[in-house]
C-alpha cells in the first residue's frame, strides 16, 4: 500500500482559513485524496444534500459576464474558495478591484467573498493578465466555482 503524500502547506493554508472564518470543520478533496479539518469539541453535525432536482428549462439564456474561454480547467483559473457572496469592490463607493486586461501580481486582492458576515480578500495565485471575469458584483458562489482567469 502507498503511504499517502500530505501537503502540509494546504493542511496550514486550511487551518488558517477555519480559524480566520469562525468555521467548524472544512473538507477538501482532490483526486482520491480527502482532507477534513475541524476545530476542537463536538464535530458539526453532517447533513446529507438534498437529492438534485430537475429543474425546467428556462426560454431565456443570460449572457456571460466576460467572454471566458471554453476551455473550463484553464491553469490560470482562481477559483472560490468558500461558499458566500463576491464583491468586486472594497466598498460601494470605491472602484473595482480588476478589470478584464488588467495585470495582476500574485498575491493581490482581485475580490471579496462574504460568508457568514465576515469579508475574505480573494488574492491572485499567480501574476499576469485578466483574460476573463465569471462573476458579477453581489453574485452568490459557491465553493470551487471559477471567478476569475489569470494568463
Amino acid at each position: 500500500m502507498a503511504k499517502m503524500q500530505v501537503d502540509k502547506d494546504l493542511i496550514r493554508e486550511l487551518a488558517e482559513l477555519i480559524n480566520d472564518t469562525d468555521l467548524s470543520e472544512i473538507e477538501v478533496e482532490d483526486g482520491d485524496r480527502k482532507i477534513k479539518l475541524s476545530r476542537n469539541g463536538t464535530p458539526a453535525p453532517h447533513y446529507a444534500a438534498p437529492a438534485p432536482v430537475a429543474a425546467p428549462v428556462a426560454a431565456v439564456v443570460a449572457a456571460p459576464v466576460a467572454d471566458a474561454p471554453s476551455d473550463a480547467i484553464h491553469p490560470g483559473t482562481v477559483f472560490s474558495p468558500m461558499v458566500g457572496t463576491i464583491y468586486t469592490s472594497p466598498d460601494p463607493e470605491s472602484p473595482v478591484f480588476i478589470k478584464v486586461g488588467d495585470t495582476v501580481s500574485a498575491g493581490q486582492t482581485i475580490l471579496i467573498v462574504e460568508a457568514m458576515k465576515v469579508m475574505n480578500q480573494i488574492n491572485a495565485t499567480n501574476g499576469g493578465t485578466v483574460k476573463a471575469i465569471m462573476v458579477e458584483n453581489a453574485q452568490p458562489v459557491e465553493y470551487g466555482e471559477a471567478l476569475i482567469i489569470i494568463e
